[in-house]
């Protein structure tokens, strides 16, 4: 797994995440960029799962907002039904936390699209950690991507499946 964490704050909004790919208790790489900006739509977006779905699941999800000129809501939605319901796809079992500038949500393979209460989201292995630190950061003066990128270096410093080596894209 890795963590990803959203976070929403002052018209920003940054996703962030760490560089650790794992397999099993083997450290395989260290520098993975789990996140990324779809330019076009000023969308950011990043997964906690495999690489290879990570892919997938971006181009899709790409496909899915030029289908939908650009609107998130339609678009996580319709990614959800695809990866419920697509032979290939229901077999990926992965998160992704993706945000444009009105709409912030947690996409799963189950079909949920769930929007969080709040500003911040975690998934992946360190996930809750990331969140929790985000959320008590949040009451601070720190901008959205400091706050990110110290939410990410607490996961690191607690969930073995994280490390401290940050890739942040941000709208």
């Amino acid at each position: 797994m890795t963590t990803i964490v959203l976070v929403r704050k002052n018209d920003q909004v940054v996703v962030a995440g760490d560089g650790q790919v794992s397999m099993g208790n083997t450290v395989v790489k260290s520098t993975a960029s789990k996140v990324r900006k779809i330019e076009k739509r000023d969308v950011v977006a990043g997964f906690a799962g495999s690489t290879a779905d990570a892919l997938t699941l971006f181009e899709r999800l790409e496909g899915k907002l030029e289908k939908h000129a650009g609107n998130l809501s339609r678009a996580a939605v319709e990614l959800a039904k695809d990866w419920r319901t697509d032979k290939y796809l229901r077999r990926l079992e992965a998160l992704m936390a993706v945000g444009d500038k009105h709409n912030s949500y947690i996409i799963s393979g189950t079909g949920d699209v769930l929007e969080p209460e709040g500003d911040v989201i975690g998934i992946g292995s360190g996930g809750n950690y990331a969140l929790a630190a985000g959320k008590v950061l949040m009451e601070g003066e720190m901008s959205a991507e400091e706050i990110a990128k110290k939410a990410i270096k607490v996961a690191a410093d607690i969930c073995v499946f994280t490390n401290d080596n940050v890739k942040v894209e941000k709208i």
